[in-house]
């Protein structure tokens, strides 16, 4: 890949840049370029910050009020001189207009800002309701206009849809082709998407896609991207850090006999029969956190003399504790409906984070084996690595990275350490009119969702909407089935209705409408409330989420008022969190909120802290994971790169 010199204006592909422009992994930390927006320190108060700006966004307003733009010249300009103050000026013009009149909607100057400030190479917190979408879309425009190749990256794939085809219109307008893709679509059909002017997908299309790249091409066929030139990243936070724990991995089936396949099979049969000899208390230890377990050495001395009699791999120690442990894990750590599903006789993972079916990922060193094993289906062949990245080094490779978020600011040290870009806050177009009501806790499960019950009755004989946010798929039909038995009539979103989303999201704003969801309902989702859920005091969300992050906690929060409107949240807690024996941790957490509240009661200030102390533990360590995958990532690559050199270039 050529890499230009650092007077080179615009990252798309031609002479300067190469076919395929990308920066290289060594590359200097990434820097802000010169755009006409004044120097925005993140300390500088909100209404500050838009106050520096609106005297250059009224310039923007003034130019698109003028009866005649011609959009051809403005192409020539941006093309020859860059993102300059006269030209970005005259490009936010011609999207204010088109937009005025393809889709009929007004941008506002908290949109212009955080438009212009992601083409600046930063990452913008923006409230949820305040428009991100349409923000994301001037963007995306103006640096199309320029020439460059964009990837506007999703949430999820509905949401990639969604926006392409609501948006086209508005590209179409100004010249521009835009297309999404489609997991379902074969390489053929990816080719042309990506020579679309701007391209909606989800990070892990574009990154496996790259990886093929990456990968030798059949009979030297063209590679499927354009290169990574520009990234506007939509819920930028959970894309980032929240969904870079694991690294994204391209396999093939193993080409082993048929013999040796079957030897591996019994050996994990011979793992789960020993690990289900194993006692709950003593003989192993399961970190709920990573979501694994692993042997003592009580256990390992009580299931010894059982394992040494079958012989082979089984008298040899650490192979042996190695492979009790994945047991366990897949026996204990890993439950189904809350970290796979198993449809038509097949294993699939659950996203924790979004609680969607994660497509394509597989568990690796023998546990998706055991898992399948363990559920009674048929066991899926073997696989070796070809490629893999993280997305810490993906995004890198970006010449230019962008985003937008509503939950941002508690993590921009690990976002300008990790992808060198700074974190700006936008202020909101309308005082939020949102209510948060106490934090109430309950003793257990369904001590809880009688309350939920109740509470919804009372929102439905209000006509208000009501959102409820679980942690898993198990949860939601557990609590569906209280509802079921209150009488409640009521929706389920989670990973099983993950082909209705968007019926049951169109749905949920509607008068006295009662949607039980899993973190599916947590991003990018838009509730829209009909005249009389907002006349009855807009959505009201009950958060029963136990999130890995403070983030994850506003976002959910963020479903209700919205752009001005009424609404409100509450956050109710179980202090039991499974019907396994709790652990010492869980024991004491226990024992301080109920010597602290009465049931059903306000938490006190100590106990809150209680609560909030093991999600900011959990936090530190994701930061410390995701540093650690990505050193991993980079020796992985290292050694991938001197294993291709050795076997020459026919490899």
């Amino acid at each position: 890949m050529a890499t230009p010199a650092r007077g080179g204006l615009l990252a798309r592909p031609g002479p300067r840049w190469g076919a395929y422009p990308e920066r290289p992994d060594h590359a200097e930390p990434r820097r802000r370029v010169t755009l006409p927006l004044p120097w925005l320190p993140t300390w500088l108060p909100d209404p500050w910050r838009l106050a520096l700006c609106r005297p250059w966004l009224n310039r923007a307003r003034q130019l698109s009020s003028e009866t005649t733009l011609d959009l051809p010249a403005c192409r020539q300009r941006l093309r020859r001189e860059g993102f300059t103050a006269d030209t970005v000026a005259l490009a936010l013009a011609h999207v204010l207009q088109v937009t005025q009149r393809t889709l009929g909607l007004r941008l506002h100057d908290t949109q212009l800002l955080a438009a212009t400030l992601m083409l600046d190479q930063q990452l913008v917190e923006m409230a949820t309701g305040e428009g991100k979408t349409l923000a994301m879309a001037a963007a995306a425009a103006m640096a199309a206009l320029a020439g460059i190749p964009v990837h506007v990256v999703t949430a999820n794939n509905y949401l990639a849809e969604r926006d392409a085809q609501t948006l086209a219109p508005l590209f179409h307008a100004l010249g521009l082709t835009v297309a999404h893709i489609a997991p379902a679509m074969s390489p053929e059909q990816r080719r042309p998407v990506y020579a679309q002017d701007v391209v909606y997908a989800t990070a892990k299309e574009v990154a496996f896609d790259y990886l093929r790249d990456g990968l030798s091409t059949p009979q030297g066929a063209p590679p499927l991207l354009r290169g990574l030139s520009l990234a506007l990243i939509d819920e930028a936070d959970s894309i980032l850090l929240d969904e870079a724990s694991v690294p994204l991995i391209i396999s093939q089936a193993q080409s082993g006999q048929a013999a040796q396949q079957a030897h591996r099979r019994a050996v994990w049969w011979q793992a789960l029969h020993l690990a289900r000899r194993l006692r709950n208390h003593g003989d192993y230890t399961i970190d709920t956190g990573r979501h694994s377990a692993a042997l003592t050495p009580t256990g390992e001395q009580h299931i010894v003399g059982a394992a040494e009699a079958l012989g082979g791999v089984w008298r040899r120690p650490r192979l042996r504790h190695e492979l009790l442990g994945l047991a366990v894990t897949a026996l204990h750590a890993l439950q189904r409906d809350q970290h796979y599903l198993v449809r038509e006789g097949k294993v699939e993972l659950l996203d924790t984070l979004t609680g969607r079916v994660a497509v394509g990922r597989v568990w690796s060193q023998g546990l998706h084996t055991l898992i399948e094993l363990k559920e009674g289906c048929t066991p899926s062949a073997p696989t070796e690595t070809l490629a893999q990245i993280t997305f810490q080094r993906f995004f890198k490779r970006y010449w230019r990275l962008g985003g937008l978020s509503g939950t941002l600011m508690e993590a921009q040290a690990e976002l300008r350490s990790l992808y060198d870009v700074d974190v700006v806050r936008v202020p909101e177009r309308l005082p939020s009119q949102r209510q948060a009501g106490p934090t109430l806790v309950f003793a257990t499960a369904d001590e809880r969702w009688r309350a939920v019950a109740e509470r919804a009755q009372e929102m439905q004989a209000q006509g208000r909407p009501l959102l409820i946010g679980t942690d898993s798929v198990h949860d939601s039909e557990q609590l569906s089935r209280h509802l079921q038995q209150a009488g409640i009539a009521h929706t389920v979103l989670n990973a099983r209705q993950d082909q209705h989303e968007a019926d049951i999201v169109a749905q949920a704003g509607q008068a006295g409408r009662v949607t039980v969801a899993t973190r599916m309902a947590g991003r990018g989702t838009d509730i829209s409330l009909d005249e009389r859920a907002l006349a009855a005091g807009g959505l009201h969300v009950i958060h029963c989420q136990r999130n890995e992050s403070r983030r994850m906690d506003r976002q959910l929060a963020g479903r209700c008022a919205r752009q001005g409107q009424a609404g409100s949240t509450e956050a109710w807690i179980c202090a039991a969190i499974s019907n396994d024996p709790p652990t010492p941790t869980e024991t004491k957490l226990t024992r301080c909120i109920q010597s602290a509240i009465v049931h059903r009661s306000t938490l006190s200030p100590w106990c809150w802290w209680h609560l909030r102390l093991p999600q900011w533990l959990e936090e530190r360590r994701q930061a410390a994971l995701r540093r650690q995958l990505l050193d991993q990532d980079r020796q992985w690559a290292q050694q991938h790169q001197l294993a291709r050199q050795s076997r020459g270039p026919s490899a």
